[in-house]
């Protein structure tokens, strides 16, 4: 039996993922309290690995190793920065060649060495970022979407996924809402 890729990302009811460019995550269009937080830990104490393209994860790198034991931030986000830091992780970069946290680099053969990954592991493996993203969807790899929807409609900003070559069909698994007004919803991707 072999892992499944997990596209875990927050989106806009338009399926952008940020409004403006270095929005890292974190605009204020997105309703993120304590309470989806929690949600959040547990689904990524779960996971087996991540895979992150290298904006996301010098974004993740940036800041929770460091929350992870300041005393000042909430239980909640220590947390996370104590699962994100440990997790086993693979960063997909053409630039990097090494990276701290139990993170192995990934360079050239990107999609290849994923594929071999996935073959060879078990559980769910997250996966961050939109270009990695749509090379695995594209690659036939891609198995599962993990999306929490915030109530807001950006117009414009970075699409779920790059260019499409053909519609992406979908099957519902889960579903859930939080009092933000945040929806969850995670698909399998129906192969074709």
């Amino acid at each position: 039996m072999s892992a499944r890729f997990v596209y875990w990302m927050n989106v806009s009811l338009d399926l952008k993922i940020e409004y403006v460019d270095a929005e890292n995550g974190g605009g204020d269009w997105m309703r993120i309290t304590e309470t989806l937080h929690r949600e959040f830990n547990r689904r990524a104490a779960a996971l087996t690995a991540n895979v992150e393209g290298r904006k996301v994860y010098e974004i993740m790198e940036s800041y929770w190793p460091a929350v992870r034991n300041d005393e000042s931030e909430l239980e909640v986000m220590r947390e996370y920065g104590e699962i994100w830091t440990t997790m086993p992780k693979y960063l997909v970069s053409r630039t990097r060649t090494s990276a701290q946290h139990n993170t192995q680099v990934i360079g050239e053969n990107a999609i290849e060495q994923l594929a071999k990954i996935r073959e060879e592991s078990e559980g769910d493996i997250g996966v961050g970022g939109a270009t990695i993203a749509t090379q695995l969807l594209h690659a036939g790899l891609l198995d599962e979407l993990l999306l929490f929807t915030h109530p807001a409609v950006l117009g414009q900003g970075r699409p779920l996924f790059d260019s499409q070559e053909k519609p992406v069909v979908l099957d519902l698994l889960e579903q859930a809402t939080f009092p933000e007004g945040v929806t969850m919803h995670r698909y399998s991707v129906r192969k074709q």
